[in-house]
């Protein structure tokens, strides 16, 4: 029998009225937090948090693995009420309170130069006429509040198995995860230990070339490796920093989160937020942002394979 959530530290947006701003204020001040930890020496347990989440909402972004983790903290699979209904045939219990997300309300036409309707554009007297408003793409015009489901606030028939709990099989993942690889990078070499020459490190990644060199060990150990240097791959491209520390963290976060997803032990890693220290709010979320994309996007290519 399911249990009603009665954890004292759970969020609550329950007002109908402020509940998108109640939502916002939330995560922002999770953002704040982050900023604050950036300039101690100590280890970040808010952003370990927020992984953990993230590793089990991996289609989420960023925000609303936040908000499902604020809402309800025990939660490990999320739907909404009529999926859990038409997918799984299960049925939300009486008296459970909804999980609150946010989804994009997008319309069919928006102004490239002020973003919004035909209609809303005039009124606002914006000038843009160099295309046919009929010619303007869909964009997102505001944000509006759904709600979702945790299984524990369910019952009916048991869930498929998911392709995260071959946990252990390191043999397989790893497969799984060097097929996978083949489609998000130029080439992927696992070197014999005689032979590698980076000296200490474990792997390297040229992020130009999109080749990846990771030292043969352990499976698991290489797993988590390639997981790494993949989230250099995806994520620093483009150079998105040059800041070494910042580039490390993001790489060592999507890891984590991609290893957590896939059981393997994830226990050592340690997170520390000196490398955001100049940082502001504007910047964090665009590093959660980025760590959130590119583990949806390594977790899917590996689930993928190994389904």
């Amino acid at each position: 029998m399911a249990t009603t959530q009665t954890t004292t530290d759970a969020a609550d947006f329950g007002e109908k009225d402020t509940r998108k701003d109640d939502m916002r204020e939330a995560t922002e001040e999770f953002v704040e937090d982050l900023i604050d930890e950036a300039s101690s020496a100590s280890e970040s347990e808010t952003l370990k948090e927020f992984l953990d989440a993230q590793s089990a909402f991996h289609n989420y972004s960023y925000r609303n693995t936040l908000l499902i983790k604020m809402q309800c903290p025990h939660a490990t699979r999320v739907a909404g009420y009529r999926t859990w209904q038409d997918d799984f045939d299960r049925q939300v219990q009486s008296g459970e309170e909804a999980i609150y997300i946010l989804y994009p309300h997008t319309a069919e036409h928006t102004c490239p130069e002020c973003g919004n309707t035909p209609d809303y554009h005039d009124s606002i007297g914006c000038e843009y006429d160099d295309t046919d408003p009929e010619e303007w793409d869909s964009g997102i015009v505001t944000w509006r509040t759904g709600s979702v489901f945790d299984v524990s606030q369910t019952e009916g028939e048991p869930l498929p198995e998911l392709p995260t709990d071959a946990e252990g099989e390191a043999d397989d993942l790893l497969d799984a995860m060097l097929t996978a690889a083949d489609a998000l990078v130029s080439s992927v070499e696992i070197v014999d230990a005689d032979e590698w020459t980076r000296g200490s490190t474990k792997g390297v990644c040229d992020t130009a070339e999109q080749t990846i060199e990771v030292k043969d060990r352990a499976n698991a150990a290489v797993a988590g490796t390639l997981a790494h240097e993949l989230a250099h791959a995806l994520l620093h491209q483009g150079n998105e920093t040059d800041d070494r520390k910042e580039r490390e963290l993001e790489a060592e976060a999507v890891a984590y989160v991609v290893g957590r997803h896939f059981g393997l032990d994830v226990s050592g890693s340690g997170f520390y937020l000196a490398a955001w220290e100049n940082d502001d709010a504007e910047e964090i979320r665009g590093h959660l942002s980025r760590i959130a994309t590119t583990s949806s996007t390594i977790i899917d290519a590996i689930a993928a394979e190994i389904e």
